[in-house]
């Protein structure tokens, strides 16, 4: 039974295990690399905004940027290298895109919509070190292409040398992969034993592009079979048609020596030979009549021979008498026919001697034909050459000359940042990619000076960190119900006698009337009267309510002052809370203290939101443009 490993990451190939071990074959999963996800930043993703075409090399990479969520521009023509690939694209974003016939770099490449692309922003969502020849390409062509790395292939952390030797303990006859980092991650590390095994085994690959890389492992071509993509469908029909074509080898029937022999012995027999015993046989058959005629012929009449001699003698004569005139006639044919053999010569000669005349001209033509052609040759060649030498020279300056509408872009991008979308550090991002642009020509040192001063200032702004102070305010907020206030508890009333009740005898009816208006000048006017001393102002359970609710009145106030970037605002709130604090809690209270300090740490943050940046490269980009 057959063996084939396939070498995929986790959780892809089991489709092809599948298929294989229904049609008979032994199938092992065994993955040599694991996918890792990458952090890409705000600033990096943002060319998806502004992109005119997005490509995607797998689907790896789509299920990696539809992890970051970004904003694209969804208007954007999306490419896919394979049908899996397309697939993905719309199970995560609902898009269609544009597929090649040939399911690699070549066919992708091949696309109509993608030569033209000049001054078109390309972005290539793709992994770490991954088919970097659609990129040159399409940068050749003239595009504005950004490369948006989201994943990377590692090697699985093992003994690479171990696995070389399991599999050739397993019996594996043939080995799937689907990527040149996997060819890298099984032939590191190896002895040169462990190589000699591997070259004896059968490589299944997706692409023209990793064959060619795994030849360079010294892998013969004749044991490389390439699919007709990475899908399990298309290995399965790779490997599935290797088999066949093994089955029929093996069927087709060998010639061995004796049989060849018996053939040699069999065409030597000469027809001569076989048949010479038959003409022996027959011979006799043929003449017993004759004998048997001339026996009975003894028998006949002398009559009848006399008249059968005449006949012969009459037969003879007339044939004699027929060849006699036959030579008459041929004779005087003869003469006819060399009376016009001599004309016929005549004729022959003149014409002989025309067609030297004209075969005379007609070399001198020929022979001036042939200068005029070489002539002719020779001026095109160097007609040619000239137009040669100045198509290369025209292309060497178009690969080395920069692209001023590139630089344009760039510049323009960072100016978005700063003033649109206040990313300073996204705006430093930029510009360092615009370094990175002009080093490789000259030329360019004022410009770059300039970039690298506008770098310094943009990294040199620190960022106002809003989500430390806003989560420093709302655990002050928290601590305010934890404050001790500074005033002291109301004491209970002092409970006096009632001197003012009515009496119910009637004699005392003038104690009553005294009694009577004692209490209507005491609805006028209460004294109360409180037992203990009064150190502090006296507040109810209202007011402290009133209080506490004040305090994180401002505090709400300070975070939304934060939020919508008001810093007179914010510094406002931060003081009145500070003087309620101070007024109306305790202060050797640790929970004032603690409370206090959050404040004043607060209060000292510089809250810059809107530092005045002035970009110096801007005006050097317009005059290095005119």
């Amino acid at each position: 039974m057959t063996h084939i490993l396939i070498t995929r990451p986790e959780g892809k190939g089991i489709a092809l295990a599948q298929q294989l071990e229904q049609a008979g074959y032994q199938a092992t999963l065994f993955p040599v690399l694991t996918l890792t996800h990458l952090s890409v930043s705000s600033s990096e993703l943002s060319v998806l905004i502004n992109a005119d075409k997005i490509i995607f090399i797998s689907q790896d990479a789509v299920a990696a940027l539809a992890k970051l969520k970004p904003d694209m521009n969804t208007n954007a023509q999306f490419y896919a290298v394979g049908q899996q690939t397309a697939d993905a694209i719309y199970e995560h974003f609902g898009i269609k895109a544009t597929l090649p016939k040939q399911f690699d770099s070549e066919g992708l490449l091949a696309l109509k919509s993608l030569n033209s692309v000049e001054q078109t922003n390309v972005v290539l969502v793709k992994g770490q070190k991954g088919r970097p020849e659609i990129g040159k390409v399409l940068k050749r062509r003239g595009a504005f292409l950004n490369n948006l790395i989201v994943y990377k292939r590692q090697a699985i952390e093992s003994e690479n040398t171990n696995w070389t030797d399991l599999w050739k303990s397993e019996q594996v006859d043939g080995i799937v992969i689907t990527s040149n980092a996997a060819v890298d991650a099984i032939f590191d590390n190896v002895s040169m034993a462990q190589r000699q095994w591997l070259a004896s085994c059968q490589f299944y690959v997706a692409s023209e592009r990793i064959s060619a890389f795994l030849q360079q492992q010294n892998i013969s071509s004749a044991n490389i079979f390439v699919a007709a993509g990475a899908s399990d469908n298309a290995m399965f029909n790779c490997i599935k048609a290797q088999g066949c074509n093994m089955n029929d080898k093996h069927n087709t029937p060998k010639i061995n020596t004796p049989v060849t022999a018996t053939t040699k012995a069999d065409t030597t027999r000469s027809p001569t030979s076989s048949s010479a015993p038959q003409t022996e046989k027959t011979v006799p058959n043929k003449k017993s009549p004759k004998a048997n005629n001339m026996t009975e012929s003894k028998n006949q009449k002398v009559s009848k021979v006399a008249t059968l001699a005449l006949l012969i003698s009459l037969i003879v004569a007339s044939g004699v008498g027929f060849e006699f005139y036959q030579k008459l006639q041929a004779g005087k044919t003869q003469n006819l026919v060399l009376n016009n053999l001599s004309e016929t010569n005549q004729q022959l000669a003149q014409e002989v001697t025309e067609l030297k005349a004209a075969q005379i001209k007609l070399q001198r033509a020929l022979s001036e034909s042939e200068q005029n052609v070489t002539q002719a040759l020779n001026e095109n060649s160097l007609h040619t050459q000239q137009q040669l030498s100045a198509a290369l020279q025209q292309a060497k300056q178009l690969d080395s000359a920069l692209n001023p509408q590139e630089v344009n872009s760039l510049q323009r991008m960072a100016e978005f940042k700063l003033w649109a979308e206040k990313d300073y550090q996204g705006a430093s991002a930029v510009l360092k990619r615009l370094t990175s642009l002009l080093n490789e020509y000259p030329g360019t040192v004022e410009l770059r000076q300039a970039i690298s001063q506008d770098i310094q200032l943009l990294d040199a702004i620190a960022a106002v960190p809003v989500e430390a102070i806003y989560f420093e305010l709302n655990s002050v907020q928290k601590n305010i119900d934890r404050l001790v206030f500074n005033a002291v508890n109301l004491p209970k009333e002092a409970t006096l006698e009632d001197e003012t009740a009515l009496s119910e005898d009637i004699a005392d009816w003038q104690q009553n009337l005294d009694n009577s208006w004692q209490k209507i000048l005491d609805s006028f006017l209460t004294i109360r009267h409180h037992e203990g001393e009064v150190v502090a102002p006296l507040l109810t359970d209202q007011q402290r309510h009133l209080i506490s609710q004040r305090i994180k009145l401002y505090i709400t106030q300070a975070q939304d002052a934060l939020m919508s970037k008001q810093a007179s605002i914010y510094f406002n709130a931060i003081d009145q809370t500070k003087r309620l604090v101070a007024e109306y809690f305790k202060k050797d209270d640790n929970t004032t203290q603690a409370v206090i300090k959050s404040l004043d740490a607060l209060s000292q943050e510089p809250l810059n939101f809107n530092p005045q940046v002035t970009l110096q490269s801007t005006e050097q980009v317009k005059e290095w443009m005119k």
